[in-house]
């Protein structure tokens, strides 16, 4: 687990680290511009100090004393370096002007238009993770200059005019082929738009841990290690029973896909026993495509659910009056562990008495929309969710009392009283039909074998990522299909953060 900052969470870190550990700012800054130095170092160390040449574009807050920082370094390597500064010096942060007057000793030009001069790196240091407003002025012109030019562009911290919280675009902003961050990876540079802006991104460790927490958490994170580090262990005494039982009530007339995938996920995941409530139709299909599968209709769904120890509903159902009045029976005749997904959602959406029937019931709920399904569920535009995702999450997730899983290219996990983690796995030949059936089944799997809901929806969201790449390593994003996904899942390359098979032979 990694954690993401937002902007005021950085700032009270950095601030613990200087007041309360006694770490001086300076000695900071330094580190941050050593960090950004062995960064160049790595790229381009084998070439000759003659043959380099750098622009550094800082602003007068501490980003850009960073930037100032980052120039006596390169002049002391003999590397030819230009500052360009934006802004007045006269509002110039402390740190800044003390590292404006250590600067004056090293023969480093300082200017205050844009160079002519061609250049072999460019660094942004021109804003930090404050930025709260729109870039206009000559902070906007300098952005546009700065990517015109050629070079190998890096970011101190965060490309400028990119926000640091939810990765929007504040007008315009420096796209960066490297972004050096400092202490803990900041939750706009993983977000979209934002991490098409940053590039690669190195967090690098300059004094700021999470000794500087002193007690305040940050509020996200995301997984980055194996998967099977996260499973619930398994007994190996256990059997079918132990390992949990799985009720996914999934699929209708000529939709038995959505049920085959889900099922066949849930028992990739570990699940002991899996029975789908389905149309007698679909019978003949899920018994060659999921011959392990318990079958059922709804007149068996009352029955079922005392059988069960998890209950998923919704993929391939369809909106009819039979889907709903499952949908009903399960919120509000059982108190067990519920997944609700796809057209579970939309008749969610659509059902006020459903919603309040969510909020009222003992057993815990997890919610799982595709940016479409939490637009109907929210009441708010694709456009508005997409500024700020974590905060519409976050609020529908209070609102029903249940954990929210919005899928999207980045997709963000939500508990009503939780962290927040995001899954930053994952690649474009996922989204493709039935990719969210899958899930379903990863995570009622992950359920019913006692896991945490929270828990459940952000491990099972990584997992399904990871068997995502796993499945585009052997055949290409192109021909990724959710079948692929399904098969990949725990599977050796599965389980791992590499995602490659050749890892496990």
């Amino acid at each position: 687990m990694k954690y993401l900052v937002n902007s005021e969470e950085m700032k009270q870190y950095d601030s613990n680290t200087i007041e309360k550990i006694g770490i001086p700012a300076m000695v900071l800054m330094e580190r941050a511009a050593l960090a950004v130095l062995k960064e160049i170092a790595k790229r381009f160390g084998e070439k000759n100090p003659a043959e380099i040449r750098v622009l550094i574009l800082v602003g007068v807050g501490n980003n850009g004393g960073d930037g100032l920082a980052l120039a006596r370094l390169l002049a002391e390597k003999k590397i030819s370096t230009d500052v360009w500064c934006v802004g007045s010096e006269e509002k110039a942060s402390e740190q800044w002007k003390r590292q404006r007057e250590i600067l004056r000793h090293y023969s480093v030009p300082i200017g205050s238009k844009a160079p002519d001069s061609e250049y072999t790196i460019l660094v942004d240091a021109l804003f930090g993770v404050g930025l709260s407003r729109e870039v206009g002025g000559e902070y906007a012109k300098a952005i546009e200059y700065f990517n015109r030019r050629k070079g190998y562009r890096i970011a101190v911290d965060v490309p400028s005019g990119l926000n640091a919280d939810t990765g929007r675009v504040s007008g315009c902003a420096v796209r960066a082929d490297l972004t050096v961050t400092f202490g803990f990876c900041k939750r706009g540079l993983v977000l979209y738009p934002g991490c098409e802006y940053a590039g690669e991104v190195v967090t690098a460790d300059i004094g700021i841990t999470d000794r500087s927490f002193f007690g305040e958490e940050p509020a996200m994170f995301y997984y980055d290690e194996p998967v099977r580090n996260l499973l619930p262990a398994r007994a190996p005494d256990g059997n079918k029973g132990t390992f949990g039982k799985v009720l996914l009530v999934a699929g209708s007339v000529n939709m038995a896909g959505a049920a085959v995938l889900a099922a066949k996920a849930a028992y990739r995941t570990g699940a002991g026993m899996v029975k789908v409530i389905t149309p007698s139709p679909n019978r003949v299909i899920l018994q060659g495509a999921v011959p392990e599968a318990l079958l059922g209709t709804t007149e068996d769904l009352r029955e079922s659910l005392k059988w069960a120890d998890v209950a998923a509903v919704g993929p391939g159902v369809g909106k009819s009056e039979e889907a709903k009045d499952a949908l009903r029976t399960v919120i509000s005749e059982s108190g067990l562990p519920l997944l609700i997904d796809a057209d579970g959602l939309n008749l969610l959406a659509e059902d006020a008495g459903l919603q309040k029937a969510v909020t009222e019931r003992e057993g815990a709920v997890i919610l799982t929309p595709h940016v479409g399904e939490l637009s109907r569920l929210t009441g708010e535009s694709i456009a508005s969710l997409k500024e700020d995702m974590v905060f519409y999450v976050k609020k529908l997730a209070e609102r029903l009392h249940a954990v929210v899983a919005a899928k999207d290219a980045r997709t963000v996990i939500c508990g009503e009283n939780a962290a927040t983690c995001v899954n930053v796995r994952g690649n474009s030949g996922m989204a493709t039909a039935g990719s969210g059936d899958v899930l379903t089944g990863v995570i009622a799997g992950l359920l019913a074998q006692k896991m945490k809901p929270f828990e459940a929806a952000s491990v099972g969201v990584y997992a399904h990522a990871l068997a995502g790449e796993c499945a585009a390593e052997s055949l290409g994003e192109y021909a990724v299909m959710a079948g692929d996904i399904a098969e990949k899942l725990f599977s050796g390359a599965g389980t791992d953060v590499r995602y490659r098979e050749a890892d496990f032979l």
